[in-house]
């Protein structure tokens, strides 16, 4: 009778929730892994290390930020180094490879997006940082050219406004950001900024975020901070995207690009010869953000990508003097989809959908087809952002080993009580307003028989839904294996 043993049927049906978690990640595009070139590093680190460095397994000199099979290949590690051959890091991200031709000459074109795996999640439960300076949807994306045996590489960085706040679901469209009171906000800050000019030398902060409503106290702290930390290596710029860009004026997206332009020719980019003589290294780096580190931030970052490749691709030779990539329609066409991909891709994995404003980055105009499918992925977003995205997280925290799983016999914290209000109040809602619109359809004897009815269930329907939204904490999906208040 060992199928009607209620501790084995528990955790038959615990082991099929926590599979159905791992099959959620591993179904998310944007997985990859290389035999025999290491994809966690830019170009230019892998150029500055020592003969050491290349003797050793992709997976001991794997940048650790970037390996998202971790956790999974820890016991595999452990073991004799002639197994680590069979132990290749996986990083999570996007990564396009073209090969494209201008003036008749053939090179390869490559982006590379790797997210970090340090504080991982979804949008609304994880934002601002983590007491080791780790910010919440950190990307690294790298432009690589190749051409003839010359290479070129042009690094920027997204991440979550590093210091502690969080914006929880609460069924509102955009719930308010709160800034925690409790925390050290200088602690963190200073970590991720000191790990941040360490990898990448100079950091200009672009913060792309509103300056009047909900998101303007974190704009002015973000400012406070860089000042009051007095590094002179780190610039900060605040951009009011919105506000510049309002009634479709994307052009004055311009006016950012040539504000940082001097900065950007000072930072450089990577590059080595035919010869494999290093002609050029990156100094520094431009950090964008805006409130998801998505939509806003990679129209910004292509941008920025497209000056750096204009100078690169003249210095290869590729481009004649004069010549402009915005005049090169066929690879212009490739550029703009493939940074389009790229948004796409960091969107949905940290957000659920597609990203907004990609009609910008494809063909260079905003468009109102362009307007109408931002807001149908920005209402995808809202539900799965209340009803979705605490299983999302629970299986990232899985996959990654931020919760270690307990093979005893007990409950897990998937089995969690909910309150009889959060299943009995949505029903009585839908219940109401049926019962209003049956009245409409059925009418009485007399048209304020029928008033009376429509207005009675209608008001009973309408009290139910602003018991719901006042109360919508209670009400959506959170996470449940790992507490974010603790880890943030």
């Amino acid at each position: 009778n060992n199928h009607l043993n209620p501790i084995k049927l528990l955790n038959k049906q615990k082991n099929k929730n926590f599979l159905s978690m791992i099959k959620n990640v591993l179904n998310t595009d944007g997985f990859y892994f290389c035999t025999d070139f290491d994809l966690t590093h830019t170009l230019q680190r892998l150029a500055n290390t020592s003969p050491d460095f290349q003797e050793m397994s992709l997976l001991e000199r794997a940048d650790q930020r970037f390996v998202w099979n971790g956790n999974l290949l820890r016991e595999l590690a452990a073991q004799p180094e002639v197994l680590h051959k069979f132990a290749l890091p996986v990083v999570h991200g996007f990564i396009v490879m073209k090969p494209c031709r201008i003036n008749g000459k053939i090179f390869e074109w490559v982006l590379i997006s790797r997210r970090s795996c340090f504080r991982a999640g979804v949008r609304y439960y994880v934002r601002g940082i983590d007491s080791e300076g780790h910010a919440a949807n950190f990307v690294e994306t790298e432009q690589i050219v190749l051409y003839e045996g010359a290479r070129a590489s042009f690094v920027q960085t997204r991440g979550s406004m590093p210091f502690f706040w969080s914006q929880r679901p609460n069924l509102k469209y955009k719930p308010k950001p709160v800034i925690s009171q409790s925390s050290s906000h200088m602690d963190g800050f200073q970590r991720h900024f000191d790990s941040q000019v360490l990898i990448y030398g100079k950091q200009t902060i672009l913060n792309l975020v509103n300056q009047k409503g909900s998101e303007k106290p974190l704009e002015q702290a973000f400012a406070k901070m860089v000042s009051g930390m007095d590094n002179g290596l780190i610039h900060y710029i605040a951009f009011d995207f919105h506000k510049e860009c309002s009634r479709m004026r994307w052009d004055r997206l311009q006016i950012l690009v040539d504000a940082v332009a001097e900065a950007q020719d000072e930072y450089s980019y990577f590059m080595v010869n035919t010869e494999g003589k290093t002609l050029a290294q990156q100094k520094g780096v431009f950090r964008s953000n805006c409130m998801d580190c998505l939509d806003r931030t990679n129209v910004i970052q292509s941008l920025l990508a497209r000056r750096s490749l204009q100078s690169q691709l003249q210095r290869m030779g590729v481009l004649n003097v004069g010549q402009r990539i915005e005049e090169q329609a066929d690879f212009e066409k490739i550029y703009k989809n493939a940074w389009a991909d790229n948004a796409n891709a960091c969107a949905v994995q940290y957000a659920g959908t597609g990203a907004l404003k990609t009609d910008f980055t494809r063909t260079g105009k905003r468009t109102q087809w362009g307007l109408v499918m931002d807001g149908w992925n920005s209402m995808i977003r809202y539900y799965k952002n209340n009803f979705s995205d605490g299983f999302r997280q629970d299986s990232i925290d899985l996959f990654l080993g931020n919760f270690a799983l307990d093979e005893s016999d007990g409950p897990t914290p998937l089995r969690v009580q909910r309150d009889w209000t959060v299943f009995t109040l949505p029903i009585i809602m839908v219940v109401t307003f049926s019962m209003s619109i049956i009245c409409c359809l059925m009418a009485g004897d007399t048209w304020t028989e029928t008033l009376a009815y429509v207005m009675f269930w209608g008001a009973a329907s309408w009290i139910t839904a602003v018991i719901i939204f006042f109360n919508g904490q209670n009400f959506v999906d959170a996470p449940k294996l790992v507490q974010k208040d603790k880890m943030d």
